[in-house]
């Protein structure tokens, strides 16, 4: 599943791949892939629009268009964009295509079908995506120590769980929660209020760190996207703790531990991220 960082480089492939492009035509195999409007409308509103840029807000990714419409889309699980020549083989799970005035496609395939797209029209209240409810991105002024404590620092929950919880960060993701809170040397399950005034701002300081480290390793080419159908993920030789549990801790060789916190799996150290008592 793409998290917040694979997400990012899918942006950064696609986007210059169609921007300043107009789409001639729009085929739709799965309308339950278009959530909103009908596929029907979706296509015929669509159709002659020009591509403007695209943007990303937690894992969702935003096509803007000239006419100041947008398309949003939400991977979920499998989803795929990929920018494709025409007579590039099509995939068995390929659920919309877009023809493109110079000569290519843009294709979104997924093999759950849990993927969505979104059309607004230009001043169309977003009331569909629930986009609305996400916290603040990672990479933003307003994220910081004092943005954290006062948020998180009352809960008396797992810190991991803090993490997850969408309408406060958009969006860590399980995986990078693990390598956060490792980097960061606080336990997954230590309640978020024991933690300290240094440790909120030692998080507001990792997040976006450890986050821009892995857009960073999962950079790729526009031709090595395409040669790998948008899969190859290239964060797992730098993950220290996610998917190690009884290896060797990579700082000062104790054993992992694995375990589950909110039904997540969650990996970390017991010796560099000791645990406190809870209150």
């Amino acid at each position: 599943m793409p998290e917040l960082p694979e997400v990012e480089v899918i942006r950064r492939v696609i986007e210059p791949q169609i921007q300043g492009l107009a789409i001639e035509q729009i085929t739709v195999s799965r309308q339950e892939v278009v959530a909103h409007p009908t596929a029907d409308e979706f296509c015929r509103c669509l159709t002659g629009q020009v591509f403007d840029s695209m943007t990303r807000r937690g894992k969702f990714l935003i096509i803007q268009l000239k006419s100041s419409d947008k398309i949003i889309i939400h991977l979920r699980m499998t989803g795929c964009l990929l920018v494709t020549p025409a007579d590039y083989p099509e995939g068995k799970h390929t659920h919309i295509i877009l023809w493109l005035n110079n000569g290519k496609e843009l294709r979104f395939s997924d093999t759950r079908r849990f993927g969505r797209f979104w059309l607004l029209r230009k001043g169309e209240e977003d009331t569909y995506t629930g986009m609305e409810k996400l916290g603040a991105e990672p990479f933003e002024h307003c994220f910081s120590e004092e943005y954290l404590s006062t948020h998180l620092g009352k809960r008396k929950k797992a810190v991991k769980e803090c993490l997850l919880d969408q309408s406060v960060i958009a969006r860590i993701g399980n995986i990078y929660s693990d390598e956060i809170l490792f980097a960061a040397r606080i336990h997954p399950e230590r309640f978020a209020n024991t933690l300290t005034t240094g440790e909120w701002k030692r998080l507001a300081s990792v997040i976006p760190e450890r986050l821009t480290f892995f857009v960073e390793k999962n950079k790729t080419t526009p031709e090595e996207y395409l040669e790998t159908k948008g899969q190859d993920y290239r964060n797992t030789p730098f993950l220290q703790v996610y998917g190690h549990g009884g290896e060797l801790c990579p700082v000062c060789g104790e054993t992992l531990c694995r375990t589950v916190i909110g039904g997540r799996s969650s990996v970390y150290c017991p010796a560099c991220q000791k645990i406190e008592s809870k209150k």
